[in-house]
């Protein structure tokens, strides 16, 4: 179990959980989880060379991609360490079996302090955005979340999310739908973007049941060193 102590930064890596068959990190802003068609150095490829240089592997390392952030977002992401674990990791998340929490800023508040979103996601893959929709419509799918007010700053409010289901942009897509799209997301209806070009959505904890130990994991990724977000923690 981890509660937000990072192990390692080598690499500018911040590895908040290691063991002989999962790794979990703590993503930046900006970092794209996986390889796409910008050519950027994926997250994947720098855990890569963290555990190649630390346990001094010969040749390739093996290292399996669980599942995604956003790349303006940050938080935990993990990956699998073995082949063994990684099936068994699938099968984990496409159950619903890995509990996760994020965290997000808004300016606008809810208009309730606490409720459930329900939506029908479409996704338009030319402008990479996807369109909350109140009912089912042809090519949607059902996104669920669940959120509650933690705290109001000056001119922001904090909510916590839990996800009942795992939509592309859902959680940006259903706060914007509701009026209150995430600080610095231009594409979600924010009116300003951040310096860092990042959006204030933070996934802050991932609970799950080791795929091969069974011991419970718990996570907490520590939040941005930005003024803001550090004002959300006290």
């Amino acid at each position: 179990m981890s509660k937000g102590k990072i192990l390692s930064n080598t690499f500018n890596l911040q590895v908040l959980y290691e063991d002989n068959h999962i790794i979990i990190v703590n993503k930046r802003a900006g970092d794209i989880v996986q390889g796409d068609k910008t050519g950027d150095k994926p997250l994947s490829d720098v855990v890569k060379d963290y555990i190649k240089d630390k346990y001094n592997k010969p040749g390739n390392v093996y290292l399996g991609v669980v599942h995604r952030l956003d790349r303006p977002t940050t938080g935990v992401v993990l990956f699998s360490k073995t082949s063994k674990a990684l099936p068994r990791l699938n099968k984990l998340f496409a159950e619903k079996k890995a509990n996760k929490t994020y965290w997000a800023i808004v300016k606008n508040r809810p208009k309730v302090s606490q409720d459930t979103l329900i939506h029908w996601l479409k996704k338009n893959p030319k402008n990479n955005k996807s369109t909350a929709y109140h009912k089912e419509i042809k090519d949607s799918k059902k996104a669920i979340l669940h959120y509650k007010l933690i705290k109001s700053l000056d001119n922001y409010h904090v909510l916590e999310i839990e996800l009942e289901t795992g939509r592309h942009h859902q959680i940006r897509s259903q706060l914007s739908t509701i009026g209150s799209p995430i600080k610095g997301d231009l594409k979600y209806g924010f009116d300003r973007s951040n310096k860092d070009a990042s959006i204030s959505l933070h996934a802050r904890q991932l609970r799950f049941i080791h795929p091969v130990s069974k011991v419970e994991i718990d996570v907490t990724a520590p939040l941005p060193k930005d003024a803001i977000w550090q004002a959300c923690e006290h």
